[in-house]
């Protein structure tokens, strides 16, 4: 009877954990409610911001140094920075090794209590451990810590207390203490947290400086963002080559020349001399403007009416760079040449928007 009582009072207990929280029968959302919450975000702001402040104080009026000696370690470290906490402070890790990866320092995220079962084998003695822990007394860290030591791997520790357990065993201690939490139960880890990853971000802009870390560096590593398409994407890898090559030679009459933008969609056709060299443009536009004065295109020469000189950018330029050319000149078509102004592509700024440059 005992056995099936408990079990009862277990499959209860899991079945009202497992249902949503229900708001009391009285309770409303009304505009005293709408009033009382906005002081809420107001208030959680002010101690956010004033935690940080103070975080600033600090770093910036340490006698000792930390902040540009934990810098300075993770700069000469020859292996990678490994990043480690567990819970709250484990998502705050994980997000600092992501800014650090990301900005030119080889960083992962190891979660403190998976290291004791087998991913202390990600850390080697080239390494340096970043450990996050709030209170400098989590029992997951301190267990790996001290093998982490043995190993010859360098310790930063990033908690809110001087005096703690990790702070002491670390070769440089951060302290991010906040006066009080932004909940007002002051229990759950919220302007600790904000701390913790400002002092994060903090380590990874400063590093960033100290690699001369650039915008072409910081597009490598995010090729599938915007900057990547921006910068890493060149001229040849989207124009239009062979076939798709809007062009007639300069023989050729505007009967025929028309023929060919009609035929290739770009609306304009590149001219070119007896060596493949780009000589003219003739586009939509000037033929609209050329109604307005000839009457009988079957024996003109696309030779008297092209542009000359057309513009045009070279294959392994950004395809940024076209698209201020586009911009400046007003105009939706590019001739892509060689050094010798030979014709080698085209280029419409609906080719630039289909790969995202812009």
């Amino acid at each position: 009877m005992r056995l099936a009582g408990f079990l009862l009072w277990e499959f209860v207990y899991t079945f009202r954990m497992s249902v949503p929280h229900a708001k009391s029968p009285s309770a409303t959302f009304d505009a005293d409610s709408a009033v009382r919450a906005l002081q809420f975000a107001c208030d959680t702001l002010q101690i956010e911001a004033d935690a940080l402040l103070m975080l600033k104080q600090r770093v910036a009026t340490d006698p000792q140094g930390r902040f540009s000696k934990a810098v300075g370690l993770l700069f000469n470290c020859r292996g990678r920075v490994v990043v480690s906490g567990i819970g709250k402070s484990g998502h705050i890790a994980r997000k600092i090794a992501s800014t650090l990866a990301s900005t030119g320092t080889p960083a992962l995220f190891v979660h403190a209590a998976e290291a004791s079962h087998g991913d202390l084998g990600m850390i080697t003695a080239d390494d340096a451990l970043i450990a996050i822990s709030y209170s400098g007394e989590a029992g997951e860290l301190l267990a790996i810590v001290p093998i982490i030591k043995r190993m010859g791997a360098k310790l930063i520790a990033i908690t809110g207390n001087d005096n703690s357990s990790l702070a002491q065993l670390a070769d440089v201690h951060l302290n991010v203490q906040v006066d009080k939490e932004a909940c007002p139960l002051n229990l759950a880890p919220t302007a600790s947290t904000t701390a913790t990853l400002a002092i994060g971000d903090a380590l990874a802009t400063a590093l960033l400086d100290a690699r001369g870390f650039g915008e072409e560096d910081f597009a490598r590593s995010h090729p599938g963002g915007a900057l990547g398409r921006r910068l890493l994407t060149h001229v040849r890898d989207i124009m239009r080559t062979g076939d798709a090559i809007p062009v007639v030679d300069e023989q050729a009459t505007l009967y025929t020349a028309l023929l060919e933008i009609s035929k290739k969609g770009m609306a304009m056709t590149a001219i070119a001399d007896t060596g493949g060299r780009a000589i003219g443009v003739f586009t939509d536009g000037d033929l609209r403007r050329l109604i307005e004065t000839v009457q009988d295109f079957s024996t003109l020469a696309i030779a008297e009416v092209m542009h000359r000189n057309p513009r045009s950018v070279h294959p392994d330029q950004l395809a940024v760079d076209a698209v201020d050319m586009m911009e400046e000149f007003r105009i939706n078509q590019l001739l892509v040449t060689d050094a010798d102004g030979k014709l080698v592509g085209a280029l419409h700024i609906h080719d630039l928007t289909r790969a995202k440059v812009i």
